[in-house]
């Protein structure tokens, strides 16, 4: 009875530890889901104007919502950057969004990307176009070009 005890025992050891291994290696074989902005939200206009007021209301909402990580300045140094070890744009560099479309913007604004939560269940619509304005709005512009003379 010992002996049929021990064999019984090493067998569930053993296929235990098989079924932990085939799980281990089907989670390093799952690819990431890939994050893609859908073509026509990109392509969607901002109907909001960059105003002197929606920059100004989309700067309100950024220092509710954003700064925290986005930093103050919007220069990607906020308070929970190191912590939460994020990866994020400075958007005083003008090459940082120059190649996404607002609508691209008020998509990861609206359903958040990675560790970013999404806004939609907390802004409206046209108040996700005035951070897209306040956004843009921080960019620095480029010095003008040296003249000769």
């Amino acid at each position: 009875m010992w002996k049929e005890a021990k064999i019984v025992s090493s067998l569930l050891f053993f296929l235990f530890a098989g079924s932990t291994q085939q799980e281990k290696n089907t989670e390093q074989v799952t690819p990431p889901v890939e994050w893609k902005i859908p073509p026509e939200e990109a392509q969607r206009q901002n109907p909001v104007k960059p105003t002197k007021s929606s920059i100004a209301e989309g700067k309100r909402i950024y220092g509710i919502d954003c700064e925290m990580c986005h930093g103050k300045e919007g220069n990607g140094k906020g308070d929970l950057v190191q912590s939460m070890e994020l990866n994020v744009r400075d958007y005083k560099d003008p090459a940082a969004l120059k190649d996404m479309t607002d609508g691209e913007l008020h998509y990861i604004i609206a359903k958040g990307k990675g560790k970013m939560p999404g806004e939609e269940d907390r802004m409206k619509t046209e108040q996700i176009w005035h951070t897209v304005n306040y956004i843009r709005s921080l960019a620095e512009k480029a010095p003008p070009p040296k003249t000769k003379g």
